[in-house]
């Protein structure tokens, strides 16, 4: 469970989003699963990082922004963190299999370490794990929202090709 003292929610292409924040830093973002929010029952709550989480997320699927300013922070394992480290490295519209990204941390060989790290990710699109997908450009799966349709969409949105 990630402790937060502030929470808003907007309406997207891919569906409702909940972000979540502590402090001046975003921890959490949700995409609806099957109507679904995490924090459904909490009142929301907002603050000035997710007033900019807000806008710029907007911004993201008007197609007028193509990299995230707002702070993030994280809980995860250290090996985690190197993922996600890793995954804010990755452009818009370019996508790095799960061997480069493993690469990245210095563990070349854990291609299915790396698929749970990435799937464990809390701040999707703004941490943009859809950015990842097999060597032969598969997608493999992801986590978020209504899973593979999302993923197609935001792959789709930055002109990424994939299988």
């Amino acid at each position: 469970m990630i402790n937060f003292d502030a929470l808003v929610r907007m309406d997207s292409p891919i569906g409702r989003i909940e972000i979540i924040a502590r402090g001046d830093s975003i921890v959490g973002l949700a995409i609806e699963r099957d109507g679904d929010l995490p924090h459904a029952s909490t009142p929301e709550k907002t603050n000035p990082v997710l007033v900019t989480a807000t806008r710029q997320l907007g911004e993201y699927f008007a197609g007028k922004r193509r990299e995230f300013s707002v702070p993030v922070s994280v809980t995860g394992t250290p090996f985690q963190k190197s993922v996600w480290d890793s995954l804010t490295a990755i452009p818009f519209g370019a996508v790095r299999s799960y061997g480069e990204v493993g690469l990245t941390t210095g563990r070349a060989s854990a291609g299915r370490a790396v698929g749970g790290a990435v799937g464990a990710n809390p701040v999707p699109i703004i941490i943009p794990c859809h950015r990842v997908l097999a060597s032969d450009s598969r997608i493999t799966g992801y986590s978020g929202g209504n899973g593979i349709p999302t993923k197609v969409w935001l792959l789709d949105h930055e002109g990424i090709a994939h299988r």
